[in-house]
């Protein structure tokens, strides 16, 4: 059975162990007072998550704008202004639990809503790691987070993308997709020797950068049932079985 890691900071830091992947990881802080404000002065849009938890849970979508402030927790968006009401409101909101501030991405949209891509890595039955699977995880109206248990809808990548870029982009960035969900979970099984899946979040911006979001080491795979190609997920459970998940 693959080895399960709660702690984003600390798969936060075994990635940036891999220097090609420094580049594409969002600046990620421990959240308290100073550090937030830090982080919005510089990047005037941040994410305020748990350092563990699962589906979205308790992510917030924190902003500054024109001297004034605003964070998003589920739908409820509230608005202050100044900071310090602000930053008290989402300290009550963390319940004394360890939480992270990451830099923000202003993800790419498709009908108006919010996308990000799970990439699906695996140690194959060769021990070699490889990327399986990609789909498209599209937030429900007015949510900040993509989760599928959060009212996500999962959606092809070349639907997704294809609104964006021509076919020949969107091969060329499908192929940079499975590289690094390669070299993440290399990155990830140095640090953590009984890692033998992982699923990579990542979001495209404008300029269709991708940056990894987060690294999920207990990925739902049940997800790639809802693309058109079966054999996606037959090969995920296929490989799943070599390892003992199933």
């Amino acid at each position: 059975m693959s080895q399960y890691v709660g702690s984003k900071w600390r798969k936060t830091v075994a990635l940036l162990r891999r220097k090609s992947l420094r580049s594409i990881i969002p600046r990620t802080v421990a959240f308290n007072r100073p550090q937030l404000l830090m982080m919005l002065k510089e990047f005037k849009m941040v994410y305020v998550k748990p350092d563990t938890g699962a589906q979205g849970k308790g992510v917030m979508r924190v902003e500054k704008s024109d001297g004034h402030y605003r964070f998003q927790l589920g739908k409820r968006v509230r608005f202050y202004l100044s900071y310090n009401p602000m930053y008290e409101a989402i300290r009550k909101e963390t319940k004394g639990r360890k939480y992270l501030v990451q830099r923000g991405v202003h993800l790419l949209k498709y009908k108006g809503r919010r996308f990000d891509l799970r990439v699906m890595v695996q140690l194959n039955p060769r021990k070699v790691w490889e990327t399986t699977g990609i789909i498209g995880r599209v937030a429900a109206p007015r949510k900040i987070v993509t989760n599928y248990h959060d009212g996500g809808t999962p959606m092809a990548v070349s639907r997704l993308l294809g609104s964006h870029i021509n076919k020949r982009a969107l091969r060329r960035t499908v192929r940079s997709l499975e590289s690094i969900g390669v070299t993440a979970g290399l990155a990830m099984r140095k640090k953590f020797r009984r890692v033998y899946e992982i699923g990579v979040d990542v979001g495209m911006d404008r300029s269709m950068t991708p940056w990894i979001l987060e690294v999920n080491t207990a990925p739902d795979p049940f997800i790639f049932r809802k693309l058109p190609d079966p054999s996606v997920f037959r090969k995920i459970r296929r490989y799943a079985k070599v390892y003992g998940k199933w």
